[in-house]
């Protein structure tokens, strides 16, 4: 009998540990219950705030002044995050799967400066790494209603893929060849000290960007440049109107509506055999 209650308080304390670890695990890992919720927010709040006064700290009119209460506020925050990176591994079945996690990795990183400064001055700099937590902000938003759309926008990036890659293969022969032009033309005493460095000009040039750090002087390199920001502008509207293109074949087909490769009329339906505007037949 002795033995049998002592099971019996056994099994009962296993099924309360139990029964707290899955209200735990619901609270920290679940954002769909009010718990979740303000535990999420209270996280968030308290991320931001320890990167705003990490932010701070480095400003020396602010660090001499209030270096203290920083530093005070700093230890504040690390033990709040090492008390939840406890929680975390108490209230998960894996404790290993989330320590090697992507976010596993970046709560340990969030906490682990803090103590690493006792042996290591200068290892705060790494706190930084507490705005990569923030992406758990999606959970709260329940960004869910968005899947689908964004969905649309991968499948047009991946069907237009090819496209892509030809079209920046060109580019990249185009910036090695007007660098190299370049390089020739204006030479070191001109600023193109080497065909690298003409190729960051090309770079910067057929972008439309001209930080000005660099330009020719000479009246033949100054053509050469000229053809370059010309055929700048050509260039952006190559991969908008692939991925306009392929953006509006993937929403023809999320709504079941197909577009007309005759006068580009969308909008069809999937039933649909030929054009409602110009005829021409639809292809399937």
């Amino acid at each position: 009998m002795r033995y049998w209650l002592a099971a019996k308080r056994k099994a009962m304390s296993s099924n309360q540990k139990s029964r707290w670890r899955h209200r735990l695990y619901q609270i920290i890992y679940q954002a769909n219950t009010p718990a979740g919720k303000l535990f999420d927010v209270a996280l968030i709040v308290f991320i931001v705030l320890s990167i705003v006064l990490a932010m701070l700290d480095t400003v020396t009119v602010y660090h001499q002044r209030y270096g203290n209460y920083f530093s005070t506020a700093e230890w504040f925050f690390t033990l709040v995050f090492s008390v939840e990176y406890l929680l975390r591994l108490i209230s998960i079945q894996r404790p290993l799967k989330y320590v090697f996690s992507f976010y596993g990795i970046v709560d340990f990183f969030a906490i682990a400066p803090t103590y690493l400064s006792f042996f290591l001055p200068g290892m705060e700099s790494f706190l930084y790494v507490r705005i990569l937590r923030i992406l758990r902000i999606f959970r709260v938003l329940k960004l869910a209603r968005y899947t689908r759309q964004a969905n649309t926008l991968w499948s047009a990036l991946t069907a237009g893929k090819v496209k892509i890659i030809v079209f920046l293969s060109f580019i990249s022969t185009i910036t090695v060849i007007f660098g190299s032009t370049m390089y020739l033309i204006e030479g070191p005493e001109n600023g193109f000290t080497s065909i690298p460095r003409g190729i960051y000009w090309a770079i910067i040039t057929l972008t439309t960007v001209g930080y000005g750090d660099i330009a020719p002087k000479t009246d033949l390199g100054q053509a050469v440049a000229s053809v370059v920001m010309i055929l700048g502008y050509a260039i952006i509207a190559v991969p908008t109107g692939i991925f306009t293109a392929e953006l509006s074949k993937a929403m023809d087909k999320e709504h079941g509506a197909r577009t007309c490769s005759s006068c580009k009329r969308p909008g069809h339906d999937s039933d649909a055999k030929y054009c409602k505007a110009c005829g021409h037949k639809l292809q399937a």
